[in-house]
């Protein structure tokens, strides 16, 4: 059988799992004009995800990074540190924005919770400067409801930073009122000969705190020029796996908390769930590890779209969410999918998650608790329904059929895990 049989079947399954539903949704529901509407949540059109997706886009509490600093600073390396996703990912997922910016969006330009704009090219030759510090100008003119942040990349043993921290100056003397954080990175290149792997966070050598110590002045009498509260400095390495060091990304919990310390609250708490990754501690294959720090941002957002008081009304929202969230993984195995044809893989993949789905929609009525409650089991769902395309998508990619009953173990038992990860989400 066909790839393409196998599609119709479970397209087949989806009509039969969304009328199973639907019986049962009558018994909960008696009045005839609220379970229409619940029923017809999941049939969305192309347009009504692209519409709802717009919406929400509006109302994410995402962060825009503007990463300034020479190549091979480590700003692909921060990058991976705060989405967890591989090198390759990050390199893929850049996308020319102007002549020498880059930008990447994590987790997908539909959804962004980070927003990662790169200057590309950035040496000490003075001609390229004003043209960097026009096109990040031109950039911070547009008006935008998000969290910025400056994250200046220098290595340890660089001092060679004027352009960097002309272009510093410029950018704080007329947006003063964007945070700037310091990266000092590279750490491991001055290390004493005898040292192969990183000591206990701080690191304590004196050539690193002598360096340390200079950089973080030099910009601090720029970037901190009226008091602390806007500028930061931390120490980080990150590396490759194949680097040997222990941890990869040394640092990342001081450089979080750094970030957390300058960006608003709602910002900081995105980042911080963002990297609590213990749902994913054993991790599988690139695909299945790359899928998974997708699960966790989606997850996020679906608790924050849940917590709302009206019972059905973000149905609709964490439906185009999770439509989004099928998408978006298809792309990673190798499938292009329309949000239509996403959309029947979701409903066939959940099965009978969806009368549950409903069920908890209700408990929103009780005060003070439904709403918790929902957007737990809502980030609870959307992370156990990603896992289950996961195994979908990576049968078809082996050349298997699908197997429903696999795949719907795979989604209660992830819906258990998850579920205990999420319960506190608010």
């Amino acid at each position: 059988m066909s790839k393409f049989s196998w599609a119709n079947d479970w397209k087949d399954r989806a009509s039969k799992n969304i009328n199973d539903a639907t019986r049962r949704l009558k018994k909960l529901l008696p009045n005839s004009e609220i379970t229409k509407k619940a029923t017809s949540l999941f049939n969305v059109s192309d347009e009504q995800v692209a519409e709802i997706l717009a919406s929400v886009r509006q109302k994410l509490p995402t962060t825009e990074a503007l990463l300034i600093g020479k190549p091979q600073a480590g700003k692909s390396s921060l990058v991976r540190g705060l989405t967890g996703v591989s090198a390759e990912i990050v390199g893929q997922g850049f996308r020319p924005h102007t002549q020498n910016t880059e930008r990447y969006a994590y987790p997908s330009e539909d959804l962004p919770l980070l927003i990662f704009t790169d200057t590309v090219g950035l040496g000490d030759i003075d001609k390229e400067t004003q043209s960097i510090i026009d096109e990040l100008e031109s950039e911070l003119k547009q008006e935008s409801q998000r969290a910025r942040i400056f994250i200046l990349t220098v290595k340890i043993n660089d001092f060679a930073t004027d352009t960097l921290r002309q272009i510093a100056k410029e950018l704080h003397q007329n947006y003063s009122n964007i945070p700037c954080l310091l990266a000092v990175t590279c750490l491991h290149e001055i290390y004493p000969s005898d040292i192969v792997d990183h000591p206990e966070y701080p690191p304590a050598y004196p050539e690193i705190e002598r360096a340390f110590k200079e950089l973080q002045k030099d910009f601090q009498d720029i970037c901190g020029a009226e008091g602390k509260e806007n500028y930061r400095a931390v120490l980080v390495d990150f590396t490759l796996e194949e680097d040997g060091f222990d941890p990869t990304f040394y640092g990342l919990s001081a450089f979080t908390e750094a970030l957390a310390e300058l960006l608003p609250e709602a910002e900081s708490q995105t980042i911080y769930q963002l990297l609590d990754n213990s749902v994913s501690d054993e991790l599988g294959n690139l695909y299945r590890d790359t899928a998974r720090r997708y699960l966790v941002a989606f997850s996020t957002m679906a608790a924050t779209l849940a917590a709302v008081p009206l019972p059905f009304a973000t149905m609709p929202v964490l439906t185009a969410l999770q439509i989004s969230l099928i998408g978006l993984l298809g792309k990673l195995y190798g499938q292009t999918l329309s949000p239509s044809q996403a959309g029947g893989i979701a409903s066939a993949i959940a099965g009978g998650f969806f009368a549950q789905a409903i069920g908890k929609e209700l408990v929103k009525f009780i005060p003070g608790f439904g709403s918790v409650i929902a957007a737990s089991w809502a980030a609870a769902y959307t992370w156990s329904l990603g896992e289950g395309a996961c195994v979908y998508f990576g049968d078809l990619m082996g050349g298997k059929k699908p197997d429903p009953k696999k795949i719907q173990q795979v989604m209660k038992e992830s819906f258990a895990i998850a579920k205990e990860q999420f319960k506190n989400v608010r």
